[in-house]
């Protein structure tokens, strides 16, 4: 059992010294096919509506019900301490930092990044990878580019939407333990700063970076016919989720160093 142990942890270790190198490799010609203007805009805008319009009703959901539960966890013991002022604030900090930007992440990557891992491992194995290098066509340029762009640009307007739901749905549960709109408003205003807002979607943006690149990678690389692809859906899922945990971390802490040394 140790010695197995010790293989599994030996090969995640590698996989994800691999894809550090693999993603490197890919944000620098992503990098000069941008400059160089040679990016499908068609193709991003497409991929745009894959990862934001399509994904809205999951990611709407899920913030819905998560804000729901935040504010039925604390409402009644706010509330019973004659502080509901408070309850607004609390919910739009937690949903702006943390629920908000982590949640419609691991969504779409869920949703997502597995189809993308799946779309790109099929057509690894069915050759048309190598049909494209074959007519000149860099892969990275046709199929990741566009891909990794859409998903910095989308996962941020996603998560405005999933959170003005979610601040929402925690009034609807709120408002029965008699805490008012002008309450509730007041206090999102009163202690939600933009630093909170934009330092949430800032995170979100290298999240779709990690959600794309996991799930291109993870599809180019794939061998093994449909079982291959079902091994790289199942691990664009689990490193992406990993990755936006560690990640989260990361820019967490930076941004509450940053916020320190901004406080008068």
């Amino acid at each position: 059992m140790g010695a197995a142990a010790l293989a599994a942890v030996g090969r995640s270790v590698m996989d994800l010294v691999r894809f550090a190198g693999g993603a490197t490799q890919m944000l620098c010609a992503i990098a000069r096919y941008l400059v160089s203007g040679r990016v499908s805009l068609r193709h991003t805008v497409e991929q745009m509506a894959v990862i934001g319009t399509d994904s809205i009703p999951i990611a709407v959901i899920t913030l819905l019900f998560a804000g729901m539960v935040l504010a039925l966890h604390t409402a009644k013991d706010v509330v019973s301490y004659g502080a509901s002022g408070l309850l607004g604030g609390l919910v739009a900090l937690s949903l702006a930092r943390e629920m908000g930007p982590t949640l419609t992440a691991i969504v779409v990557a869920a949703r997502v990044g597995s189809a993308m891992a799946a779309e790109v491992g099929s057509m690894v194995v069915t050759e048309q990878v190598d049909a494209l290098r074959s007519l000149a066509m860099n892969p990275v340029r046709y199929l990741v580019a566009p891909r990794v762009i859409a998903g910095m640009v989308t996962l941020p307007l996603l998560t405005v939407i999933t959170e003005l739901v979610g601040a929402v749905g925690a009034f609807v549960v709120a408002a029965q333990w008699g805490v008012s709109w002008n309450a509730y408003i007041t206090s999102v205003e009163r202690f939600l700063t933009p630093w909170d807002l934009f330092g949430g979607l800032g995170k979100t943006v290298v999240f779709g970076l990690i959600v794309t690149l996991v799930g291109c990678w993870q599809g180019l690389r794939t061998q093994g016919g449909a079982a291959g692809v079902g091994r790289s859906t199942t691990a664009t899922v689990v490193m992406s989720i990993v990755l936006i945990y560690v990640a989260n971390f990361l820019l967490s802490d930076q941004l509450l160093r940053i916020s320190r040394i901004m406080a008068p």
